[in-house]
């Protein structure tokens, strides 16, 4: 599956009802809410001693995807898109691979 395939059939899910600032808000909120519960696994394990659900984490990043697939429909693009824009952002900052110097100096 490539991302505009996922994209299409995620968003059957998203209730038809809204407008297009309302699907916007709820993306955003939406991404910020599931990120969170990432976080939340993350430091759990790192800080607080729990094994790492990597099924949770692995099902929450699934609804990070369905956020991210609604927030780029609400911004008038698709994931593909949105990919290939951050791949080349990633590859003119990063020529060589990431290296710290680059990262500090950009």
């Amino acid at each position: 599956m490539n991302g505009n395939e996922y994209q299409k059939l995620a968003l059957r899910t998203c209730p038809e009802s809204l407008e297009k600032p309302e699907r916007l808000l709820n993306a955003v909120l939406g991404l910020s809410g599931e990120s969170g519960e990432v976080a939340d696994h993350v430091k759990k394990h790192l800080f607080q001693g729990h094994e790492l659900d990597r099924m949770a984490v692995v099902n929450e990043l699934g609804d990070v995807l369905w956020y991210c697939a609604l927030l780029a429909d609400a911004v008038g693009v698709d994931l593909e898109t949105a990919m290939e824009l951050n791949v080349a952002k990633l590859q003119n900052r990063y020529p060589d691979g990431f290296s710290k110097e680059r990262s500090i100096n950009r």
